[in-house]
This record gives structure tokens, C-alpha cells and sequence, in this order.
């Protein structure tokens, strides 16, 4: 079972090199870094509420670092470390851009690259950014397939609803072949376990599903339901990476790293609070002799 880390960087948190190097002597496996471009002053979270109980944003939500240039130091102050972004708001951004960033950093880093996705979940943030809200999978799936041209032909087209471009070169090409593993980050508990579209997205346009929060039992159900879907699309079902996020109940020890195994998972991705400087190593340390064994 592979052990990642999931987490936020900011002014005030730990500097994503430094981390990275932490988690790699560490043994982990991977390191995943948040985005949010901007975050509204005031919003609606997924269940309804506005903002958080307390009324407050936490700050290093309103503060967080560029996902890319993160992603880019985290992968040049490592050798083996997988760099995953975890996740890209690919609606929010420009599709021929993202597609170069994305091929760029694995050209220098080695082929280290996961492409963790998804569409967002802060309307008012998606509206800011000039994305229509409920069209922002829409939007997604076909960012995706155009970028997807992008990285695999020496002159590359597209010609869709929302993006459509005449043949153009774009380098430099990703190592990943044929490009990195695209992970489907939706499905999880966040807007609650409803994970029909974010499976049939990984089968259509995925490598791989990395949902948020589900206990075993619900990683194992929607586990089934992908193998069902693979096996009508033709997809091989082995090759997917499953990779959980920020696991319900291994903290509290209701469940095991071996549960998740079992259920299916290929990758534990936990998310400790933001790090800072002067408590990082402490606190991976304590992460990794839980987890890792060290």
C-alpha cells in the first residue's frame, strides 16, 4: 500500500520544498498539494451553510500558494517522490496552459507527475473565475480530453463546445506515456456518496479514481461499481490507481491501513492540518511511524 500526504501550503505554513524533502526521508510515497485560485470572502459550502460554524475562512485557505509553481519546487527538492495535485481546478483554468505546465513538470521531474481533477465545489469561487457552475464537469471532461490531444500529437487540434483551437505544437511532451495518470477526484463524502458520475468519468477519461473520506465498505461498493463499468467500456479495471483520500477513521483507529487494502484501495493519502514551519518534521515523523514505519 502506498502512504501519500495531502496538504495545503501557504505563507505561513511550511515551504513546499522543505516538505517534500520531509515526506520522501520519511518514506512516503507521494505528496499531493491543494488549489484554490482565490476564495470568496463569503460563499456556501456543499451542505448549505454559509461559510464555516465559526463564521471565519480559515486563513490558509484564503492564502494558499499557486498549485503549479508548489508542485514545481516540491519536485525539484526531491528524486523519487511522486508530486500529485490533489486537486487541479481544471475548469478554472485555460486548457492549453495547464496542458503545458502539466507536461513540463513531469519532462523535469522525471516522469513523477499525478494529475489529480476535479471541477470544484465553491460556486461563488467558480463564478469568479468565469466558470458557469453547473456546467463546470461539462467543462472539465472536455479541458481534459483537449489537453489529452495536446500532450500525444506532435500538431495537435481540438474543436469542442467550450475550447477549440487549429492544429498547434505544443511542447515539451510528458514522459508518462502517454501522459500522467489522470485521477478523478470526485465521489467522495464531501457532497455525500453519490459516486455514479465521478466513476463513469474515470472509465470515460480517467486513470484512476481518488474520492475523499469514504470508510472501507463504501470504498469497496463503489469499487464494484467501477469493475462493472470497466468491464462494459473495456477498460482494465487492474490498471486503475485507487487512491483515498484523507481516509475516514484511521485517525480515531476505527479502521486500518490493511482495511483499505482490502476494500481496494492502492493508495492512502492522509491530510494533516496545515504545517508549520517549526512542527512539520515533528508531526510527519509521527504520521510516518504510524503509517509508514518510521
Amino acid at each position: 500500500m502506498n502512504i501519500g500526504i495531502l496538504n495545503f501550503v501557504a505563507e505561513s505554513t511550511v515551504d513546499p520544498a522543505s516538505l517534500a524533502r520531509m515526506c520522501e526521508e520519511l518514506g512516503f510515497e507521494s505528496l499531493f498539494l491543494a488549489e484554490h485560485p482565490v476564495v470568496p470572502t463569503h460563499y456556501t459550502r456543499p451542505d448549505g451553510t454559509r461559510r464555516v460554524p465559526d463564521g471565519k475562512t480559515p486563513e490558509v485557505l484564503c492564502r494558499i500558494s499557486d498549485l503549479f509553481v508548489s508542485m514545481s519546487f516540491a519536485a525539484a527538492a526531491t528524486a523519487r517522490l511522486r508530486i500529485g495535485s490533489g486537486i487541479c481546478l481544471v475548469p478554472e483554468r485555460p486548457p492549453l496552459v495547464t496542458a503545458k505546465e502539466v507536461a513540463t513538470l513531469d519532462l523535469y521531474s522525471r516522469g513523477r507527475v499525478i494529475f489529480g481533477v476535479g471541477a470544484g465545489w465553491l460556486a461563488e469561487e467558480s463564478a469568479v473565475m468565469g466558470v458557469e457552475f453547473r456546467r463546470r464537469w461539462p467543462m472539465t471532461r472536455e479541458y481534459l480530453r483537449a489537453m489529452k490531444e495536446l500532450w500525444t500529437r506532435e500538431e495537435s487540434s481540438f474543436d469542442g463546445r467550450f475550447v477549440r483551437f487549429p492544429p498547434v505544437y505544443c511542447y515539451p511532451k510528458p514522459i508518462q506515456k502517454p501522459h500522467p495518470p489522470i485521477l478523478i477526484g470526485a465521489g467522495g463524502m464531501q457532497g455525500g456518496f453519490r459516486p455514479e458520475r465521478a466513476l463513469k468519468d474515470t472509465v470515460a477519461i480517467g486513470d484512476g479514481w481518488g474520492p475523499i473520506g469514504l470508510n472501507p465498505d463504501q470504498l469497496a461498493h463503489g469499487l464494484s461499481m467501477l469493475k462493472k463499468m470497466c468491464g462494459e467500456a473495456g477498460r482494465d479495471f487492474a490498471r486503475m490507481d485507487i487512491t483515498l483520500f484523507s481516509p475516514a477513521g484511521l485517525k480515531e483507529g476505527r479502521y486500518s491501513v490493511e482495511d483499505y487494502r482490502r476494500a481496494g484501495a492502492t493508495r492512502l493519502v492522509l491530510f494533516p492540518p496545515p504545517l508549520a514551519p517549526d512542527q512539520a518534521a515533528a508531526e510527519l515523523q509521527a504520521i510516518a511511524k504510524a503509517y509508514v514505519g518510521k
